[in-house]
C-alpha cells in the first residue's frame, strides 16, 4: 500500500489529517492524529525499479454463473417442489423462486447450504491474477505536494 498524502511505500498509518482519514507513512503522520498501525493484508515488495510486486495471489470464491439453472434442474431430478425444498433447507419459498429465476444471487454461505443438500457444487475459487505494476511519476498534484508548495 501507498501513502495517501505523497505515494511512498512501506510501514503505513492510519490518521485523521484536515479531517479526513487518510493512510499515511512515516513522514507524514506529523500532519494528523495518528489512530494506529495500517494492517497490511498483502505485503508488497518494492524493487528499486520502482515496480511494485505483490507477493501472494489474491483467491476468492464466487458463485458459479449458471447457478438458477443447476439448483432448479437438480431440485426438480429430486422430485422436489419449491415449497418442500424451502421448507427442507428452512428459507423461504419466495427466495428459493428468485434464485431459481435468476433474480437474486444467493450469498456464498446460502450456496453452500444449497449445494450441501442438492449434492452440487455451486461456490468455485477465483483466483486473481496479479502482474508487476509499474510506479509512475504523474503531472497530477498530490496532497504532499500542495503540503510542500504550502511550506515554501
Amino acid at each position: 500500500m501507498l501513502c495517501d498524502m505523497c505515494g511512498s511505500g512501506g510501514k503505513l498509518y492510519e490518521a485523521i489529517v484536515e479531517g479526513a482519514q487518510l493512510n499515511v507513512c512515516d513522514n507524514c503522520k506529523k500532519f494528523g492524529k495518528v489512530l494506529g498501525a495500517v494492517k497490511q493484508k498483502v505485503e508488497e515488495k518494492i524493487s528499486r525499479s520502482g515496480k511494485i510486486k505483490e507477493s501472494q495471489p489474491e483467491t476468492i470464491e464466487i458463485i458459479v454463473s449458471d447457478y438458477a439453472e443447476k439448483i432448479r434442474k437438480k431440485r426438480e431430478s429430486l422430485g422436489l417442489r419449491q415449497e418442500d425444498f424451502a421448507k427442507k433447507i428452512n428459507e423461504k419459498e419466495s427466495l428459493i423462486q428468485k434464485i431459481e429465476s435468476g433474480h437474486f444471487e444467493p450469498s456464498i454461505e446460502l450456496a453452500k447450504k444449497i449445494g450441501r443438500f442438492l449434492g452440487i457444487r455451486l461456490i468455485e475459487d477465483y483466483e486473481e491474477k496479479l502482474e508487476e505494476l509499474k510506479k509512475s511519476k504523474t503531472d497530477s498534484f498530490t496532497i504532499g505536494d500542495f503540503i510542500n508548495i504550502k511550506n515554501r
